[in-house]
């Protein structure tokens, strides 16, 4: 018969030993409070006589009185072999030894993640310097940026721990890593949009928006597009003169391309919105003794260029300053260019009058002249640019109106109109300015009244470009 309740005095201390106790015989419930150290003949009971012997910590049992490291709750994987032809989808809660010695690979984290979720991650053979591992966001943000991890470092080991929607996977534990992102390019909309090689190409010929949703990341990764872009504003030309007057002076004209390291940009940018300004032309004089009037300015972000000055006219002789300065009217002087000053400069003056003819607009890479003979002053050079992928000259002047029965001057390159007969019954109008070039109008004169002399000023334009690959 067993015997469940022994008297207080029944057996005396160290009268039962461990060995003397059939397995399972005592059972909680027969126990009343603590058994005192001093009760058991060897200080212990053997983990054996206990129906509970072992303890199990993430998914491992372990016996009492063993050991175990208790670390990062990550459950690792097989080597993976990296194929050149296969990605890995990771699993919250696991690591992943890689071998890239013979190919790159991409783990790409899970589609769906929730707040603690870890993925861990090793260069099982050293070699993520030669063949890189591409860590995909598959959706998510890594450090708060929607780009792709490049892992290019040798030895590295990685434990990513997702936080929220904002942040996304986060790196809770880093060693023997450089680069945390991918390569990433700029990515811009706005205006019109062409390709040239590895660069894209906006074009604004009217006011617009240029939205950069994302920018490049070299030098921070070096396979990365820069931060950079190239620009060109013209601002739009200026209206020429009345009679002999004087061409209008070309927009002013600024621009980075070519710029260095192969044309890379060399104008930092953000991912902001910039609007872009795009400067008419000026309109032609056709009352005596008005002046052809400016154009309007060209802006992008920092980068304003000053309108052309209008060309002056028979009765009010003086060029007006500008991005380059209008012609002189009759017996005038040419208008100050790159007014307000630039550097580089943006434009050039306009010419003097001679022998009663007006002088030519200034353009970008020359200024305005003045003839010997009563013929009209030629306009000033604009400048040739391929920023679009296309030799294109912009910003010439405007010619100045010729003296009877002399014709007017000749346009200068990059848009500049023509100018007219100033006088007597061959008179005629001043040709305007080529629209998207900030070149400057003719200067002229008609016999209908009321009908425009000067030609006006061309618009402006501005063009950005960048690598986007």
């Amino acid at each position: 018969m067993a015997i469940t309740k022994l008297p207080k005095n029944a057996i005396a201390d160290d009268a039962i030993d461990a060995s003397k106790i059939e397995d399972g015989t005592i059972q909680n419930q027969e126990i009343s409070g603590t058994l005192p150290e001093t009760k058991l003949a060897t200080g212990t009971i053997e983990n054996a006589k206990l129906s509970n012997s072992t303890i199990t910590i993430n998914g491992t049992s372990i016996s009492l009185g063993g050991s175990s490291s208790v670390g990062v709750d990550v459950n690792w994987q097989s080597v993976i072999t990296a194929d050149g032809s296969t990605t890995t989808t990771g699993v919250a809660g696991n690591g992943y030894f890689i071998d890239t010695t013979s190919n790159t690979h991409t783990l790409n984290l899970p589609a769906s993640a929730t707040l603690g979720d870890q993925i861990a991650i090793k260069d099982y053979a050293g070699t993520f310097a030669s063949n890189n591992l591409t860590i995909g966001r598959n959706g998510h943000n890594i450090q708060g940026v929607a780009n792709d991890s490049l892992i290019s470092t040798d030895r590295a080991s990685l434990l990513l721990v997702y936080v929220d929607s904002t942040k996304g996977w986060i790196y809770a534990e880093e060693s023997n890593v450089a680069d945390l992102q991918g390569p990433s390019f700029t990515s811009a909309t706005g205006g019109t949009i062409t390709t040239s090689g590895d660069f894209k190409i906006h074009t604004f010929t009217g006011d617009g928006c240029f939205v950069v949703s994302q920018i490049g990341n070299s030098p921070v990764v070096p396979t990365g597009g820069p931060v950079n872009v190239d620009y060109l504003t013209v601002a739009g030309g200026g209206g020429g003169g009345l009679g002999q007057g004087g061409g209008g002076g070309a927009g002013g004209y600024r621009t980075t391309f070519p710029s260095p390291s192969c044309n890379a940009g060399s104008f930092p940018i953000t991912a902001t919105t910039f609007p872009i300004t795009v400067g008419a032309g000026g309109a032609g004089s056709d009352a005596n003794p008005e002046k052809g009037t400016n154009g309007s300015n060209s802006i992008f972000s920092s980068i304003t260029s000053t309108g052309g000055g209008g060309g002056g006219s028979a009765g009010n002789d003086a060029g007006a300053a500008g991005g380059s300065g209008g012609g002189a009217g009759e017996t005038g002087t040419g208008g100050s260019g790159n007014t307000p000053p630039t550097s580089p400069s943006q434009g050039n003056a306009g010419g003097p009058s001679n022998c009663g003819a007006g002088g030519g607009g200034g353009g970008a890479s020359a200024s305005g002249s003045s003839n010997s003979s009563q013929t009209g002053g030629a306009g000033g050079s604009g400048a040739p640019n391929q920023i679009n992928g296309s030799n294109v000259t912009y910003a010439g002047g405007g010619g100045g109106g010729g003296q009877h029965p002399s014709p007017g001057g000749s346009g200068g390159s990059g848009g500049g109109g023509t100018g007219g007969v100033g006088g007597g019954p061959s008179r005629s109008a001043g040709t305007p300015g080529t629209i998207n070039t900030g070149g400057g109008g003719g200067s002229g004169c008609t016999a209908t009244p009321g009908a425009p002399d000067g030609g006006n000023g061309g618009s402006g334009i501005v063009i950005i470009r960048y690598k986007f690959q």
